[in-house]
């Protein structure tokens, strides 16, 4: 046996125990993959048959030629596009300074001020629409006080528009930006802000070369977790939008509610996932979401 052998031969027990490993890992994991499959990948599996079920039973395309045929459904996912857009814009301009601020407050006050970002989590998301629709209509609290401060003369329309709409998501989904953020800026050392000053940078400079990088691993998770759930968004829409903002769950609603066609709207759902699929998909290819999120090479 040459020496070059024998680092083989022992290499060779190590592969079994490892593929052993890898085996008995799968079988732990086999139950919850079973559940997965019960709960996700057989219901969208057959709303993907619905989606290609036609008014007369058979298997059609029908669905999805009107998809195209008609210009209203191209203006809904426009419209859920757009909102989900904005509002992961508006909860980013919001939420980094925030996040900023919780990741520097010294560790005995960051319980208290991190109730606040965490209390809309206690209350019901109907509630907290109605208590924006009661806050921004036009004899709310908001217009009453504007007129009384002399801010305004006549009562502004905040609600069963697109601002109101952004307003109600945009509370709603801030934490969900908020958290991710803040654990990531969590893990910076801050001995590398001085390093960057030590080194004749700016605070402004070091901010945006040092600081920023660091935490984008945070923007980047909570901006896609917000975006991919305001897609899904209907109650917020549907009160605060007042049926002017209508997004693909009111459409999907509408169309269960008046004409009860499982097929049309099962299309609908199916667009949304397959564009949804796609838009992250393009993501991660554009933004390398590997190397940002998990620090790959």
């Amino acid at each position: 046996m040459t020496s070059e052998q024998a680092p083989a031969l022992n290499a060779e027990p190590l592969r079994r125990q490892e593929s052993r490993e890898q085996w008995m890992l799968l079988s732990l994991a086999t139950p919850a993959l079973l559940v997965i499959a019960a709960i996700i990948v057989i219901p969208v599996g057959w709303l993907f048959y619905l989606s290609f079920v036609g008014g007369d039973g058979e298997l059609s395309l029908e669905h999805y030629r009107k998809m195209v045929e008609y210009k209203s459904y191209a203006r809904v996912f426009v419209v859920t596009f757009q909102v989900s857009l904005l509002t992961t814009l508006i909860c980013i301009v919001l939420g980094y300074p925030l996040a900023y601020f919780l990741a520097h407050l010294p560790p005995r006050w960051v319980g208290i001020f991190m109730l606040t970002v965490l209390l809309p989590f206690w209350t019901s998301l109907l509630v907290r629409t109605y208590a924006w629709l009661v806050l921004l209509q036009k004899k709310g609290l908001l217009n009453e006080f504007a007129i009384s401060m002399g801010l305004w003369e006549t009562p502004v329309k905040l609600v069963h528009n697109l601002t109101g709409t952004l307003i109600g998501m945009a509370h709603i989904m801030l934490p969900f930006l908020v958290l991710p953020l803040y654990g990531a800026m969590r893990k910076i050392d801050r001995d590398m802000m001085h390093a960057a000053a030590n080194l004749g940078a700016s605070p402004v400079h070091a901010f945006w070369k040092v600081y920023f990088p660091l935490s984008l691993s945070g923007l980047v998770a909570g901006s896609l977790i917000v975006f991919v759930l305001c897609l899904g968004f209907y109650v917020t829409p549907a009160v605060l939008g007042g049926g002017r903002v209508v997004m693909v769950s009111t459409q999907i609603t509408a169309i269960l509610e008046h004409q009860f066609d499982w097929g049309a709207a099962s299309a609908l759902g199916v667009v949304l996932l397959v564009a949804t699929l796609a838009i992250l998909y393009l993501a991660a290819r554009l933004l390398k979401l590997d190397n940002v999120l998990f620090g790959g090479r």
